[in-house]
């Protein structure tokens, strides 16, 4: 599974409506707004680097009221119940 996180700048007035597009778009798991040099954030997940170039390319970016795209690939995924794991390194598990 290949997770990226699609940072844009859009036009304002269409932001509602550019994050339900994005929404409809089979690979885009979640969108948010943010604060800071970017308007939204999509969450795309696809299975294969391919699939993510056409989402990005010919999907995305073809949405009318989007201005630019930066597009960061994840490697590896982080989250809470893991950091429990690394807490364990080097003590016995009864």
């Amino acid at each position: 599974m290949v997770t990226a996180f699609i940072l844009m700048n859009v036009e304002r007035p269409r932001l509602k409506s550019i994050a339900d597009d994005l929404l409809a778009i089979d690979g885009i798991a979640e969108v948010y707004s943010v604060a800071g040099p970017f308007d939204l954030v999509a969450i795309a997940r696809v299975r294969e680097h391919e699939q993510l170039n056409d989402l990005v390319t010919e999907r995305v970016g073809a949405l009318d009221g989007i201005e630019s795209t930066e597009t960061l690939i994840a490697f590896r995924s982080f989250a809470k119940k893991d950091l429990g794991l690394l807490w364990d390194i080097g003590e016995e598990q009864a």
